[in-house]
């Protein structure tokens, strides 16, 4: 009974939900109705005022309708008259050719052999021009070559024929050109020193060949038209030639000048000094020239010893007595000092002077013979050291440019020339030494010799 009656309830209370739920969709039924109705009227509304307007638009076009046939009307009459107009000038331009090309060649016909002399006269120009733009002249006499062109490109553009002035100028100028070729004259002009400072200075021109100023050599920028001091100047046997022609009065003077326009005066001053050519050696280039310089000083130290050495045995050899200020001398004191001695123990006596006179007379042989070995070793090292440098730029930047293996390069090869450079005269003055060490020795065990036989010989006799 108790499930029945929970039953009716729940299906109570669903048909109560469902009467709300009705209730609540026929009002907003209502409200969506009034909605669209507005929506219709205005509609409705906006369809009449178009349609009036495109009324009044048609109404518009149909007036402007004659308009526009009266413009396109006038437009196709323009267009027919164009196009008479065009074919009366091409007619015209047809006739006219055929005028211009009968009038060329009765120029050509009175032109005759002017023709062709008119084209040489353009190419001279054209020649001329380049080659007072590299002359060192144009330096002094500014404005030829820009006569020249424009009277060149004048000629090769237009018909326009030279004139009797202009032709008179081309034939003044190439004269001017080979006057000036031959003499040697002084002018004032800016020069650009190697600072960069600009200077006033007073340039002597050597023909067409170089520009001096202050015992320098100068150059010649055709591009900027400005005269500039060589950074590096050649060797001084050729500045020492400067200074004798600015000081000449009109004499005969040896000048160093460049016959092909610079180019053997500017490789000429790329060249390396000798300081710059040892620095290219590097490390171990300095070390070669210290020890060839030891080398040098022990030698000639050495040998102005021996010298005065051998010039005391050989006054000692014309003197009966014995002086200590040589080795012949110490040596035949032993004579004196030991006269009862026999024969083998004097014999002993003189050996041991004449070994205690070694290590004298040869001191330093044996660091200079050192030395001359040891520098073209050094000189190898640094050939190797150089090479791998060489071998090591190759490897990062390959073969394309020269200039990155000219260090390593200039290393191998200078320091194998700084090592036979020491080692050649150091063999030399070892050389020398050895034979003026040995000939004193000579003398010493000869004289020795002379006083044993001797005391042999008045041992024999008693």
């Amino acid at each position: 009974m108790k499930m029945k009656f929970n039953s009716l309830v729940g299906k109570a209370i669903a048909t109560a939900a469902a009467v709300l739920m009705a209730c609540s969709v026929n009002a907003q039924d209502n409200e969506r109705a009034i909605d669209l109705d507005a929506l219709l009227k205005q509609l409705e509304d906006g369809k009449f005022a178009q349609s009036e307007q495109n009324k009044q638009r048609e109404a518009d076009f149909a007036a402007r309708s004659a308009e526009q046939t009266q413009i396109l009307r006038d437009t196709l009459a323009r267009r027919d008259a164009m196009l008479r107009d065009s074919e009366t000038l091409e007619t015209e331009f047809e006739q006219n050719e055929f005028k211009l090309a009968d009038l060329n060649g009765a120029l050509d016909n009175r032109l005759g052999s002017l023709k062709e002399l008119f084209g040489v006269l353009q190419q001279v120009a054209g020649d001329t021009k380049n080659k007072f733009y590299n002359s060192v002249i144009s330096a002094q006499i500014s404005g030829r070559a820009e006569f020249l062109d424009e009277m060149a490109q004048s000629m090769g553009n237009s018909s326009k024929l030279a004139s009797i002035e202009e032709i008179e100028r081309v034939w003044f100028e190439i004269q001017r050109e080979m006057t000036e070729s031959g003499k040697v004259t002084k002018f004032t002009t800016e020069v650009v020193e190697a600072d960069g400072s600009k200077v006033s200075k007073e340039v002597t021109r050597v023909g067409p060949f170089a520009l001096v100023a202050d015992g320098k050599y100068l150059d010649y920028d055709s591009v900027t038209e400005t005269v500039s001091e060589l950074v590096r100047q050649p060797q001084d046997r050729f500045l020492s030639s400067i200074d004798d022609l600015e000081s000449s009065n009109g004499d005969l003077i040896g000048f160093g000048l460049d016959p092909t326009g610079g180019s053997i005066l500017g490789l000429l001053v790329q060249a390396p000094s000798l300081k710059e050519r040892v620095e290219q050696g590097g490390l171990v280039g300095y070390i070669i020239l210290i020890v060839g310089a030891i080398g040098f000083v022990l030698a000639i130290y050495r040998l102005i010893a021996l010298s005065i050495t051998q010039a005391k045995v050989n006054k000692q050899l014309k003197s009966d007595s014995f002086s200590s200020n040589n080795p012949l001398g110490r040596v035949m004191q032993v004579r004196d000092k030991y006269p009862h001695a026999d024969t083998e123990s004097l014999e002993l006596h003189l050996t041991e002077a004449i070994l205690g006179e070694l290590p004298k007379l040869g001191s330093f042989l044996t660091i200079i013979k050192i030395i001359s070995v040891v520098a073209p070793l050094m000189g190898l090292l640094g050939t190797v050291t150089g090479m791998i440098i060489t071998f090591q730029q190759i490897t990062l930047f390959g073969t394309g440019d020269p200039k990155l293996m000219a260090g390593g390069i200039s290393t191998a090869l200078v320091t194998t020339v700084l090592g036979l450079v020491v080692a050649i005269p150091t063999t030399l003055l070892y050389a020398i030494l050895n034979t003026r060490n040995k000939n004193i020795v000579y003398i010493l065990q000869e004289q020795a010799s002379g006083v044993i036989a001797e005391r042999a010989e008045k041992t024999a006799s008693k």
